[in-house]
């Protein structure tokens, strides 16, 4: 209960204090591409279920059509407003309606495509039991994830043996040490992280 208060607060807090920020934003997405502002994209969420994740639109159009990993922060899908959205993690703004609406949580394991969901072993469903979270244990550890899948030989390869395992790990240790107090330490980092590293 009291995380799903503080969740609905500093969520519409957020989105209040923010609001004329992501204007200014919407204006520099336009400006720099043609698109949308918002990059939806469906998501498998607690229980199992997909919602959609919003998020601002940092590639060009139609770029899910090369494949739905980025590679590296030079993707040259990336447009430069998206570059330095991604830099700061700015893009990530938007999932405060998620969160607001109850699809989401500021912590906890971050939301996967349903293709990679699929290759989950049945005992790891059980990350799926909480909501998704804007930040946890693996985002924190896999922040610079684009990197590691631009030198693999095989990016997607790669990520479904290597990197998906791994953080399955650490959003079962989430799960295990899961507490508002964890919470507020892993948003913490997370902040530390984004604005100085």
């Amino acid at each position: 209960m009291i995380k799903r208060i503080f969740d609905v607060f500093f969520s519409f807090l957020g989105l209040l204090v923010l609001f004329p920020v992501w204007f200014v934003i919407a204006i520099l997405i336009k400006i720099d591409s043609k698109g949308p502002v918002f990059f939806i994209q469906p998501r498998v969420g607690q229980h199992n279920l997909d919602f959609n994740i919003y998020k601002f639109r940092t590639m060009q159009m139609e770029s899910e059509k090369k494949g739905l990993l980025t590679l590296g922060n030079k993707d040259n899908r990336i447009t430069p407003v998206g570059y330095f959205l991604r830099r700061y993690k700015i893009d990530e703004f938007p999932q405060l309606i998620n969160v607001l609406m109850g699809d989401m949580s500021f912590v906890g394991p971050r939301p996967e495509l349903r293709k990679y969901v699929n290759h989950y072993p049945q005992e790891d469903l059980i990350v799926l039991s909480v909501k998704p979270g804007i930040t946890g244990l693996a985002s924190i550890k896999f922040r610079n994830e684009v990197e590691l899948l631009k030198t693999a030989k095989d990016p997607e390869a790669y990520f479904i043996s290597s990197i998906i395992p791994e953080k399955l790990k650490l959003n079962k240790q989430y799960l295990k040490n899961k507490s508002f107090w964890f919470d507020l330490k892993l948003i913490s980092i997370t902040i530390y992280e984004v604005v100085f590293k």
